[in-house]
């Protein structure tokens, strides 16, 4: 087990081959089949394997890093800027695509196209009231903005402050600021969209 738990690719990999395992016990007992159902479950799974890696990042990001590196030590402060912060924005920009995409997969495959267009909408271009679709078109949107702040905004900006690109010191500070500020609002709106995604579950 030590063995496996040293390396992160087998510690992954041996998690992969588990959740197979458990798939095949359910295929077994519960007599599934490839249908929809499946491949909504497929789906949605993957979209909250993303979602956690996105979020959790974000988090990590304004409840941890930013807050504490004026306790860093500055010749320590490198360490964080040319290894740490790269690797997790790694992460954090992909988990942000990911996340996007198989949040509209998810969605076309439990709501079908009238009813995602309605929820992309808020149900301005539909003929019926739908709570749900509605509640998830909002939650949809403020992922969006917030995948969009990843992409076009922290991380261009990023790369300038942590030195990725060239930029002088006045615009490496200005970047900075720049990233943390759509970080932090992007930590405001996954509030508000969290409970989005979770209240549209429950709605009919």
């Amino acid at each position: 087990m030590a063995n496996i738990l040293q390396s992160l690719n087998r510690t992954v990999a041996v998690g992969v081959i588990l959740t197979i395992i458990l798939l095949g016990i359910m295929a077994a007992a519960y007599n599934l089949s490839f249908d929809i159902d499946f491949w909504r479950t497929i789906s949605r799974y993957l979209h909250v394997i993303s979602g956690v890696m996105w979020i959790g990042l974000l988090w990590y990001f304004n409840f941890v890093q930013i807050p504490n590196m004026p306790n860093i030590p500055d010749e320590q402060k490198p360490a964080i800027g040319k290894v740490i912060a790269p690797a997790a924005l790694f992460w954090f920009r992909w988990a942000a695509l990911a996340t996007l995409i198989t949040g509209l997969l998810t969605l076309v495959l439990y709501y079908g196209h009238e009813r995602s267009i309605s929820a992309l909408t808020f149900t301005l271009i539909s003929d019926y009231s739908d709570p749900q679709a509605l509640t998830i078109g909002i939650g949809m949107w403020l992922a969006i903005i917030m995948a969009y702040n990843v992409w076009m905004i922290i991380w261009p900006n990023q790369k300038r402050a942590l030195g990725i690109v060239e930029a002088d010191a006045d615009t490496k500070a200005k970047s900075a600021r720049t990233a943390m500020l759509f970080s932090r609002t992007n930590t405001m709106l996954s509030v508000p969209m969290l409970f989005a995604m979770v209240a549209a579950q429950n709605l009919s």
